[in-house]
């Protein structure tokens, strides 16, 4: 009987680090790297890797329905943040403080049949979404945040 509860005990123990281990971890747009939260409603991470160029660095996660690509300035700050997926993320843990504003510019947007190229601008933070079904991509990002010498084409 004893043997029975410890068993039950571990495999509960193992599916919890399981659980949690599965948890997508990021940063925000306009805030350290350093803030990088844990939020498992967004994407379990399979994969993850970090590229650094002169400008910034680019830190990627992938799970098995999207990769997000997350680009930090020298000094920390999260600049831009881009992905490419079977469907779009939930965009409020990676719009941070700029999400309210997003949605406010979201919400004046007249939608067009057919449409697959959307761009939605407001004063702080510039979200652009496209593709298809299956194949959904976009970028957001602050362009005040922006390192000099990066061009937007680069977030990607």
């Amino acid at each position: 009987m004893q043997t029975k509860v410890l068993s039950g005990l571990f495999i509960g123990f193992s599916l919890a680090l399981i659980i949690l281990h599965g948890q997508q971890v990021q940063a925000t747009l306009g805030e350290s790297v350093d803030s990088v939260a844990v939020n498992q409603k967004v994407l379990p991470v399979l994969r993850s890797s970090v590229k650094t160029s002169s400008n910034y660095t680019v830190h990627e996660f992938q799970s098995e329905a999207a990769t997000i690509r997350e680009y930090v300035s020298p000094s920390g700050i999260v600049f831009g943040i881009a992905w490419t997926g079977m469907t779009q993320p939930d965009l409020t843990p990676l719009l941070g403080t700029y999400a309210a504003e997003h949605k406010k510019a979201l919400s004046h947007v007249k939608r067009q049949p057919g449409r697959r190229y959307l761009k939605i601008k407001s004063d702080n933070v510039v979200v652009e979404k496209w593709g298809h079904m299956r194949k959904m991509q976009g970028r957001a990002y602050a362009p005040a945040l922006m390192p000099q010498g990066v061009s937007i084409d680069e977030i990607k």
